[in-house]
């Protein structure tokens, strides 16, 4: 990577981390309401690690703690390494672990492109919602395939294409709508940017696993109200914030306005559901 390139990974690392420090107490407050919509995408990813009562497993971009915590539970011989950018984020998924009274968690600081772990030191590594934000997107494959040990199995969560997943594309698509955003170049870290099909396969392989594959799994966000949906929204998803901060008073209103009569059209049994998509690859370390 070149120094030009390198200056622009760690640039957007830095904002990354800020921001994440920033959203945390917006993953505390919704923290049931959360676990609740991510934990099938969470159980696929875990059923592919294949995990022991004695694994050791690292959680990579764990945020406020999952699926590493729940991971926690299933080895209680082994012990679990929860990786992030975020150091508010890492606190919160610590209050948790005591709270649950899980004490073979181990909450790290650190950047996915660069962990800070010797070769071969895990029996499986997770990534839930992770890769797709990642600035040196490969070199993080690279280096959770480097950790794993022999026989030991990568797993990861990315979200699937926008139209899959209009719990997030409906509220995105409206801003850009109203704002002048501009078109990012191809590459950059977000939420769809990895959404083709046998686009994490390639990466998977490219970073040496093998007998890699891919599947869907699908969900629905649950919210009672357009009013909750709004406010879990702007309290849980950076890229809605940031793209609302970029609109003016009115504008803002008018993307709220039309998101909320949008809504109407996934309302069911007394509640807005919205689809919610992922891709689950996983890969073995030869």
């Amino acid at each position: 990577m070149s120094a030009s390139a390198e200056q622009i990974a760690e640039q957007v690392r830095n904002l990354q981390r800020s921001t994440w420090d920033e959203f945390s107490a917006g993953w505390r407050k919704w923290d049931a309401e959360i676990l609740g919509w991510h934990a099938p995408f969470g159980d696929a990813v875990i059923e592919e690690a294949r995990l022991r009562p004695d694994s050791v497993v690292l959680d990579v971009a764990a945020g406020t703690g999952e699926p590493g915590l729940t991971v926690a539970a299933l080895v209680p011989r082994g012990s679990v390494v929860l990786l992030d950018l975020s150091a508010g984020m890492l606190r919160v998924a610590a209050e948790k672990a005591a709270d649950r009274g899980l004490f073979n968690v181990h909450p790290a600081l650190g950047d996915a492109a660069a962990l800070p772990f010797g070769d071969a030191s895990f029996d499986a590594v997770l990534c839930r919602f992770g890769v797709m934000f990642f600035p040196r997107m490969s070199a993080a494959v690279g280096e959770m395939a480097r950790v794993a040990r022999p026989g030991a199995r990568v797993s990861a969560a990315v979200w699937g294409r926008a139209a899959e997943n209009p719990w997030a594309s409906l509220v995105l698509g409206t801003i850009a709508r109203h704002t002048e955003l501009q078109v990012p170049p191809s590459g950059t870290p977000g939420l769809f940017r990895c959404a083709a099909q046998g686009f994490m396969t390639r990466i998977f392989r490219d970073a040496g696993l093998v007998d890699v594959r891919e599947r869907k799994v699908s969900t629905d966000l649950v919210q009672a109200s357009p009013e909750l949906y709004w406010e879990f929204m702007t309290d849980i998803a950076t890229t809605v914030a940031t793209g609302l901060a970029r609109a003016d008073p009115e504008a803002r209103e008018l993307i709220r306005s039309d998101v909320f009569q949008m809504l109407g059209r996934y309302e069911y049994d007394g509640a807005i559901r919205l689809r919610s998509t992922a891709t689950i690859v996983a890969g073995t370390k030869p």
